[in-house]
């Protein structure tokens, strides 16, 4: 089981609702498509900074990682990147994840919860 994070560039929106429904047009745009995009820089940069601290689990040191997925990087599209951790430390790492949005002037939505972060 895994726990998802939705970030994107763009606007914070006004409520709840509104960010799971942009959630939801940007995932049917950039995921649930055969055009996929290359991140944009910022996107990128947030990939590269949750790496820094949490290394890819098929890394040599990604053994404690929390990430589901590998590499990491490759759940980065166009605008948006949305993400799996391990359910066990979710509630570290997403608060952590959503803090680190937020320092990079991007949106973090929770899917989970139906809520903006932090």
């Amino acid at each position: 089981m895994s726990y998802d994070l939705a970030i994107w560039e763009g606007e914070r929106p006004a409520d709840n609702e509104m960010a799971g429904r942009m959630f939801a047009s940007l995932y049917l745009r950039y995921i649930d498509s055969d055009d996929l995009q290359p991140p944009t820089d910022r996107i990128r940069a947030y990939a590269a900074a949750l790496l820094d601290r949490y290394p890819d689990i098929d890394d040599d040191a990604g053994a404690d990682s929390p990430w589901s997925t590998a590499p990491l990087a490759n759940e980065a599209v166009g605008p948006l990147m949305y993400f799996p951790m391990v359910w066990s430390r979710c509630e570290e790492v997403s608060a952590w994840a959503a803090q680190l949005a937020a320092e990079h002037g991007l949106v973090c939505y929770d899917p989970q919860l139906e809520c903006l972060r932090p």
